[in-house]
């Protein structure tokens, strides 16, 4: 399989709203859960934000506390077969309280790729991040194995 170039690469995770996490909960079953992300340089944050949640710590949060690898999926799905692909990052999630080096970046990265942020808030309770440092990343794609053909616009009609 080629290596996605990291152009090609930081304009998929630019440009596609929703990655599912894969991650281990307490009894070591895997959990898989959509989220919200944004990239800052090759890292992915997102956030605990302002959507509907149960209160006190979420189990993602202690998850990721627990054992810090985790997976990432961002795929594309068509009717025209010829047009699934998929990307499958494995990462090592941290998890930034207020604070970050790329904290106000990745902020203002979240703010502009999702408008929703205007109107629900970017941060339920404590500020919090989660933050995402690709350790590799895997690709398929049906139309073949040049990296450009992920870079397709999206179209659920095809």
């Amino acid at each position: 399989m080629n290596a996605i170039p990291p152009q090609i690469l930081a304009r998929l995770f630019d440009r596609e709203p929703v990655a599912r996490l894969a991650l281990i909960d307490d009894a070591g079953v895997p959990e898989v859960m959509p989220i919200v992300f944004a990239r800052v340089g090759t890292r992915l944050f997102s956030p605990i934000d302002g959507k509907p949640k149960k209160r006190g710590r979420l189990a993602r949060l202690r998850h990721i506390e627990r054992c810090p690898q985790v997976g990432l999926v961002i795929d594309h799905y068509a009717f025209d077969w010829q047009s699934l692909w998929w990307l499958r990052i494995s990462a090592q999630a941290t998890i930034a309280v207020g604070q970050h080096p790329d904290w106000d970046a990745a902020v203002a990265a979240l703010q502009l790729k999702y408008p929703q942020y205007r109107t629900t808030p970017l941060f339920e309770g404590e500020a919090t991040l989660i933050c995402f440092d690709p350790l590799n990343v895997r690709w398929w794609a049906a139309a073949g194995t040049d990296p450009s053909l992920l870079e397709s616009p999206p179209d659920l009609r095809d």
